[in-house]
């Protein structure tokens, strides 16, 4: 988390070729341009780039229309950024605010270069660079392809020991690459949620039938996924892999029609990158399991965070780098305990109060929370 007037949230993306991502970022970023959700949302969400933006929306138009699916990239390694902005006359005093709005950015990782060897020097230091990109991620998401799981039923470990063995070995030949002179990173994904795509193709999984089907399936081979990124990172206690799960649908997809409005878990994207961090770092500091430095970047943007969630006005001691130096402990492990009938109070609070940075900070940890009474996400108790 980098702390400015935008805090930035980065997500980091993996999928093998076909497995849904750009389908899945159209319809997530054309859904918010919607005019039911502008009305209803506090907030805007504006993509960065112009030409991106149009290029999504015209694919989620295409889908909505047209039945259109959106061309497959092959070995496009983009990212996309979007900006989280709250409406004009929200919060009336912006000088109180710890940060102004939220950046959310998707690093698209290609899935071809888990799958085939590189054609040359040239790719391989572009696979390289493209990793390195997404170094500052804290959350990602790898894509369980649904049609593949379908296309394997009953024998599901055959395509998913294909699928954890590749990323597996694909991480392993960028090692030497990544550490330099061998030393671990401090600055890595340490958020590794397992996530269903295509779910609507496998109506009567859960989120739980899902995880469960994962551990007898693939349990060894997730484990193994997990020592390979435990040697690339600092304080490798401080890491999840496969301890999160998430169902994603980018739409009901039927013969000649595409249904865009059926959707499942999208709407998480934007609370799992905003607050599961903010969540899993306190809960890991408090646990004593992040050395200094580890502590010092992962925590970097909790004290604005903690602020906005709790809607407490404070004395900002200069420009908002030197924010943290006036926040204790104490006011962070507080936020990061707001939950139940204490965070439903809160959100509503900040509504009534029109302090819509609270509210909509408060909304995203109730989304996650409803996300998990709906048994479409299953977040880690560590």
């Amino acid at each position: 988390m980098r702390l400015s007037r935008v805090l930035e949230q980065q997500v980091a993306v993996f999928g093998e070729s076909g497995s849904g991502k750009t389908v899945l970022l159209s319809s997530f970023y054309g859904a918010t341009q919607e005019p039911q959700y502008l009305q209803k949302s506090l907030f805007h969400v504006i993509a960065d780039d112009i030409g991106q933006g149009a290029r999504l929306h015209r694919n989620y138009l295409g889908m909505r229309d047209s039945a259109r699916v959106p061309a497959a990239t092959k070995f496009s390694a983009t990212s996309y950024s979007f900006s989280v902005r709250l409406k004009d006359g929200a919060d009336a005093s912006t000088k109180a605010r710890p940060f102004d709005a939220l950046r959310l950015v998707w690093h698209d990782y290609p899935g071809e270069w888990f799958e085939q060897e590189v054609s040359g020097p040239e790719e391989a230091q572009r696979r390289t660079d493209t990793f390195r990109s997404l170094l500052g991620s804290d959350v990602a998401l790898l894509l369980v392809d649904g049609q593949r799981l379908l296309d394997n039923a009953g024998e599901e470990e055959r395509y998913l020991k294909s699928l954890f063995g590749n990323l597996r070995n694909g991480l392993l030949s960028l090692k030497d690459e990544l550490l330099s002179d061998g030393r671990p990173l401090v600055e890595f994904p340490r958020i590794w949620i397992m996530a269903l795509s295509k779910s609507d193709l496998l109506p009567a999984m859960t989120v739980y039938t899902f995880r469960d089907l994962l551990v007898e399936k693939a349990c060894d081979d997730i484990d193994e996924l997990r020592k390979v990124l435990a040697g690339l990172v600092e304080a490798s206690d401080a890491l999840s892999v496969g301890e999160d799960f998430v169902l994603l649908s980018s739409a009901k997809f039927e013969a000649n029609r595409i249904t865009v409005t059926e959707r499942v878990g999208l709407e998480l994207l934007l609370p799992l990158a905003a607050m599961l961090p903010f969540e899993r770092h306190v809960r890991w500091a408090q646990a004593k399991q992040i050395p200094g430095k580890v502590a010092e970047n992962l925590l970097s943007g909790a004290g604005a965070l903690a602020i906005a969630l709790i809607g407490r006005k404070v004395k900002l001691p200069g420009p908002v780098g030197q924010l943290l130096s006036g926040i204790g402990p104490g006011l962070v492990n507080e936020a990061a305990r707001l939950a139940g009938d204490k965070l439903t109070k809160a959100n509503a609070d900040a509504m009534s109060r029109k302090e819509y940075l609270t509210a909509t900070l408060t909304g995203f940890r109730l989304d996650l929370d409803r996300g998990e009474e709906e048994q479409i996400l299953l977040r880690s108790r560590r």
